[in-house]
């Protein structure tokens, strides 16, 4: 009879907690930002823009054409140049002249030593003036190539200032672009694991729309704001993966690989905001253990302490169980 009156509360499973190998992380937050932005401006001023060809999201390779602005004025100048080259060769050519024969008259005496002088100094004033003009042709020619505007780099077009028709100045942005298309994150960390991230270690980010991005340590940030005490760490995202910047995101990075003791998620039962396990002895009665988690993993969660690797773990429904009730042991298929 007193048997018949100790009912069973419960049919549970029981499984010993399982001795894996799992990485630590350290989770950051952060910002997707362009890896390097380039800044296309323009190098002359006082021309207008004739020709926008690409807008932003266009992508664009190095060297492909942007912009034009208007040439008129620039090609009455190269003209103008030009002929002011051949006017200097021209004088070169007839101090030359004058030069070698005074050169060839001076053993004869047949020329003032006067005159000498001076027809050699006219060769040398006409040979640094083709070259003074040949420098300003050469400039005329720079001014004539920068009316053509082009991408400095392969990269996504994220900004465009210039419209057409617009009079432009030296330096004016007209563009801005992301380098090779290339995007990193820019995770913050708390300072106390600064010490422990070093390059090329691997993260994992929760990218938008649920996607998970794997990247790598690029580079770990040099100083620790005094303001929120953490750090940046950079990291960069596969190439062939390119999600749109400004996005706010988090993730892990992934220090050393450590040993972690192991039970279901299932196992775990929160109560007033503290996690619990229901262990079980050989008289089949259950006793409810507080426990510290950790990391997890694959359904799987590291308890830091509480039990040890000989315990017995109810591997669900704890939360219908009380301390020192007894259970059913179901049977393993």
């Amino acid at each position: 009879m007193a048997e018949q009156a100790t009912a069973t509360a419960l049919t549970v499973s029981l499984t010993a907690p399982a001795q894996r190998n799992w990485p630590e992380t350290v989770p950051a937050s952060g910002w997707l930002k362009p890896w390097q932005e380039a800044v296309i401006a323009s190098e002359t001023s006082g021309l207008r823009i004739t020709d926008v060809l690409v807008d932003v999201g266009s992508v664009v390779t190095k060297g492909q054409t942007l912009v034009r602005l208007s040439q008129e004025s620039v090609m009455a100048d190269l003209r103008k140049q030009q002929a002011a080259v051949e006017i200097a060769k021209a004088s070169l050519t007839k101090a030359k002249a004058n030069a070698d024969r005074a050169r060839q008259l001076q053993p004869s005496g047949a020329l003032s030593d006067e005159k000498i002088v001076e027809y050699l100094a006219d060769e040398q004033t006409a040979t640094a003036s083709l070259a003074s003009e040949e420098a300003a042709l050469d400039s005329e020619k720079i001014k004539l190539a920068q009316t053509t505007i082009t991408a400095v780099d392969d990269g996504l077009i994220t900004s465009r200032s210039a419209d057409l028709g617009a009079v432009v100045s030296a330096g004016s942005e007209l563009f801005r672009m992301v380098r090779q298309q290339r995007v990193e994150w820019q995770a913050e960390i708390s300072a106390r694991y600064l010490l422990r991230i070093s390059e090329g270690l691997s993260v994992e980010i929760n990218g938008p729309d649920g996607q998970v991005i794997d990247g790598k340590v690029r580079l770990v940030g040099p100083s620790v704001s005094t303001d929120t005490s953490r750090a940046i760490v950079y990291v960069a995202l596969p190439a062939d993966v390119r999600p749109r910047t400004g996005l706010y995101v988090t993730g892990n990075i992934e220090l050393q690989t450590s040993p972690a003791l192991t039970v279901p998620e299932t196992a775990i039962v929160f109560r007033d905001g503290i996690s619990y396990l229901f262990t079980s002895g050989d008289d089949h009665r259950v006793q409810r253990v507080r426990v510290e988690t950790g990391r997890r993993n694959n359904g799987e969660v590291e308890i830091v302490s509480g039990i040890d690797r000989a315990s017995r773990v109810v591997t669900s429904g704890g939360a219908f169980l009380s301390d020192n009730d007894l259970v059913k042991i179901a049977e393993k298929n």
